[in-house]
C-alpha cells in the first residue's frame, strides 16, 4: 500500500514558521515512507530483514532525519537546502526567502526526547516514530520492522530546554530536550493510532484533545 502522512493528523499549523509550511512536512514525511518502503523491498527480495532490522535503532534515526530533511526541501520550491551530514542546522534557509530561517531537525524513537550532542539554540522540528507492521497496526510495547512517525512538533529551543550530560570521561555526551523544552515545542502532527502513550497517559489525552479542537481534519470546509 501506498503510505503517506495523513492529512487529519496535523493540527496547529500555524505554528509552523521561519518558512515551513504543513505541505512541506508532509511531504517530507511521504519521502521518509516512500524511500523505506524502496529500500525494504530490495531488501526483502534478496531474504535480507527490513532496513529497521538492519541498522542500530541510534543510526537508523538519524538516517530517518536525513530523509526528512530531504523530503522537505525537495517539496520547498526553493526556501530550503540541505546543509548536509553532521552539519547544523539541517535545514538551511535560502537567502533569497526573507521569511525563512536555518531549522534543526531532530528525530526520536517512541516516547523518548530528542537529543544532540550539544544543545542547539534556534527553530527546531522534531519528529518521533515507532515501529509497527507492514499492515499499519502497531502495538504498544511490541516492536515491529516498519517506520511509523506518530507525532511532529514545532519550536524555538534555547540552551535552557536542555538537560546535559557531561560527565567526566563519558564519550557519549548528550543534551536532550527537558520537560520545558517539549512545552515549548508545539504539536503540529499525531496519529492517534500509532501513539506509544497508553490510553490512560495524560500526554495522550492532551494530544487527542488538541487534535479534535485545533486538526485540520476538523475545519469546517470553505
Amino acid at each position: 500500500m501506498e503510505r503517506r502522512a495523513l492529512e487529519e493528523c496535523f493540527m496547529h499549523v500555524d505554528a509552523l514558521t521561519c518558512g515551513l509550511k504543513w505541505g512541506m512536512v508532509a511531504a517530507g514525511i511521504g519521502y521518509v515512507y516512500e524511500t523505506l518502503d524502496k529500500l525494504d523491498r530490495t531488501l526483502l527480495d534478496a531474504d535480507s530483514p527490513r532496513v529497521a532490522g538492519l541498522v542500530e535503532l541510534a543510526n537508523l534515526s538519524s538516517v530517518l532525519g536525513n530523509l526528512l530533511s530531504t523530503g522537505i526541501v525537495r517539496a520547498s520550491n526553493g526556501v530550503f537546502d540541505r546543509a548536509g551530514p553532521h552539519k547544523y542546522q539541517d535545514l538551511r534557509a535560502n537567502a533569497s526567502c526573507p521569511e525563512a530561517r536555518n531549522i534543526e531537525v531532530k528525530v526520536s524513537l517512541e516516547t523518548n526526547r530528542p537529543k544532540a550532542h550539544l544543545p542547539k539554540e534556534g527553530p527546531h522540528l522534531t519528529c518521533r516514530y515507532v515501529l509497527g507492521r507492514d499492515d499499519g497496526s502497531y502495538t504498544i510495547g511490541e516492536r515491529g520492522d516498519v517506520v511509523w512517525i506518530w507525532e511532529v512538533r514545532f519550536g524555538h529551543l534555547e540552551r535552557k530546554h536542555y538537560n546535559i550530560s557531561n560527565t567526566e570521561g563519558d564519550s557519549g555526551k548528550t543534551a536532550v530536550v527537558n520537560t520545558d523544552g517539549m512545552q515549548i515545542l508545539q504539536s503540529v502532527y499525531f496519529d492517534t493510532s500509532r501513539c506509544p502513550y497508553s490510553s490512560r497517559s495524560k500526554i495522550r489525552q492532551a494530544l487527542e484533545l488538541d487534535l479534535a479542537f485545533h486538526g485540520l481534519g476538523n475545519r469546517p470546509s470553505k
